[in-house]
């Protein structure tokens, strides 16, 4: 009997932690996209060939295709260097270093986008969850996600990919 409760016990501990990593690494459906950003025109527009030529496969696979990488091996997650980060599809200024912060979740977290018409906000209801996505507003590319579980002074994490970042030192 003490085996079975231990297995449950385990059991239990592992899909919590699985659930918590999961909250900065789902995907959103390109529908789901669309119909959230109706009135929003992006000013870098390629094709997906234009786009598979300039980007390498994983920041293809995160900033085209709503993926993600794994917790904790991101360039950008124990970054410490001033200076600011840029989409890296289009070089949109996104994010300070003077506003990232270490979350714990193994992602780049950040509590402010340097401005908020570089940075939108999307609901995302995939995985039957209700979370917002974040794109650059200049080519629609996914970042991540934000949460309201951040730092004050605005009380948001927004939990990026580093494939989807380049940086650019002060």
């Amino acid at each position: 009997m003490k085996y079975f409760e231990s297995f449950i016990s385990i059991g239990l501990i592992a899909l919590f932690l699985s659930l918590s990593f999961q909250s900065c690494a789902q995907k959103s459906k390109s529908s789901e996209k669309s119909s959230g950003l109706k009135n929003h025109t992006f000013e870098v527009q390629k094709t997906e060939a234009e786009w598979k030529e300039i980007l390498g496969p994983t920041e293809y696979k995160v900033l085209r295709e709503a993926g993600t990488e794994r917790a904790f091996t991101g360039k950008y997650n124990d970054f410490k260097k001033e200076g600011i980060y840029l989409c890296n599809g289009c070089k949109t200024k996104l994010f300070s270093s003077e506003t990232k912060y270490e979350s714990g979740t193994g992602w780049p977290s950040f509590y402010k986008p340097l401005n908020d018409e570089n940075v939108l906000e999307i609901e995302d209801r995939s995985l039957g969850m209700v979370r917002t996505e974040v794109v650059c507003g200049s080519c629609g590319g996914h970042l991540g996600h934000v949460f309201n579980d951040g730092p004050k002074p605005t009380g948001l994490r927004y939990c990026l990919n580093s494939a989807a970042l380049d940086f650019k030192e002060k």
